[in-house]
């Protein structure tokens, strides 16, 4: 009935999803834990914790951020919960970037071009106005 609806509301999804990203990545913390997911493939909450100063609660919150934001995935294993690396929202993240700097750099190229034809005539103006 409303097929553009469906796509604007794609399109906010997926704008909300890479402002999630963005903001789980802005913290150091929670971008060494997606680091030692990395090294390691997978760790359980305990692992993560031992990795850090403060106390586990707030590495807990850290986790649920990382998870809410699609970022991790856990797997409960009776009392532990283990946490993987999610690598699609950072792909995601990765191709926007690149779009985003495409554009930028095509806008770029284009003042390029038009300060290259108009230079020629800005130096002549003067000259001109002058006689």
């Amino acid at each position: 009935m409303f097929p553009h609806l469906s796509l604007v509301l794609t399109k906010s999804l997926l704008h909300y999803r890479r402002m999630d990203t963005f903001s789980a990545l802005a913290d150091p913390t929670r971008r060494t834990i997606l680091d030692m997911l990395r090294r390691n493939g997978s760790l359980c909450a305990t692992d993560i914790y031992r990795g850090f100063k403060v106390s586990p609660p707030a590495i807990s919150q850290h986790l649920k951020v990382l998870h809410t934001a699609k970022l991790v995935r856990v797997e409960k294993r009776a009392q532990q919960r283990i946490y993987a690396l999610e690598a699609e929202p950072l792909r995601d993240l990765e191709r926007w970037v690149r779009e985003f700097t495409a554009e930028v750099d095509n806008r770029f190229q284009r003042l390029d071009a038009v300060l290259k034809t108009e230079k020629p005539r800005l130096i002549e103006s003067p000259t001109q106005e002058n006689a």
